[in-house]
């Protein structure tokens, strides 16, 4: 228990005292997280949107294996990035590995599936709602899931929290891409595991606390959303004709 305590006190000062290390840890793994998810929610939102209304021979295959990518462990993806960006690996010539970009490429690749199911399964709800009503408008599968995405805006907000929440809590990958270089490729997973097998529990648990914060902080903000939007009685709105028969 004395070692508990002395170690939380220790942490606690090294908050108080803006320890330099310490932030700067933290702020890498922010942007790290930031920059893999604006790369996976720029492909998974109009992937997702598109799967959800696009109906095609495969679809059910396709989507298994979506499904199949959202369980796959994070070390796995790391250790991919990793022979791709090897030197002998076919991305090899970029020499990203050990460096910020791998950290990101592979945290994108993770969270990418996320992304894209969650959204998938949210316009694929509002198609069986609303679907119909805009294919006899005479709107075509892509603008569709364009319109049922922008219907379901307020709930992405939801899926791209989900998506940093998912990134920033991540340790496999980062490991392995980035290789846990001390000023450059050291976030605040990696350096937690680091630093406890070195004993520097101060450190490790104040990184701990930073990290459990932004979490708490994400699914505070999703049920936030939520709430709000139960409040606001957001409803569909209507869309005219002429404005998807002029895109279409």
């Amino acid at each position: 228990m004395a070692a508990f305590t002395d170690a939380a006190l220790g942490a606690l000062q090294l908050l108080v005292e803006r320890d330099p290390a310490l932030w700067a840890i933290v702020g890498r793994s922010l942007a790290v997280s930031a920059s893999a998810c604006v790369l996976a929610c720029a492909l998974g939102l109009a992937l997702g949107a598109w799967l959800g209304v696009a109906r095609f021979r495969g679809r059910e295959a396709l989507l298994a294996l979506l499904n199949t990518w959202l369980a796959v462990p994070s070390v796995v993806v790391g250790l991919v990035v990793y022979l791709l960006l090897s030197r002998s690996g076919p991305l090899g010539f970029l020499g990203w590995l050990f460096s910020f970009k791998a950290m990101v490429l592979a945290q994108a690749l993770l969270v990418l599936p996320v992304v894209t199911a969650l959204t998938r399964q949210l316009v694929d709800d509002a198609e069986r709602r609303h679907g119909e009503q805009l294919a006899s408008l005479g709107a075509r599968a892509g603008l569709r899931g364009a319109l049922l995405a922008w219907d379901e805006r307020y709930a992405l907000l939801t899926v791209l929290i989900t998506a940093f929440s998912r990134a920033i809590s991540e340790v496999g990958a980062v490991m392995v891409v980035g290789g846990n270089i001390e000023g450059f490729t050291r976030v605040m997973t990696t350096a937690i595991a680091l630093e406890t097998s070195k004993g520097d529990l101060p450190l490790a648990l104040g990184l701990g606390w930073v990290l459990l914060a932004v979490v708490l902080l994400l699914n505070a903000g999703i049920a936030g959303l939520r709430r709000w939007r139960d409040r606001s009685g957001l409803a569909t709105v209507a869309v005219p004709a002429s404005v998807l028969q002029e895109a279409s």
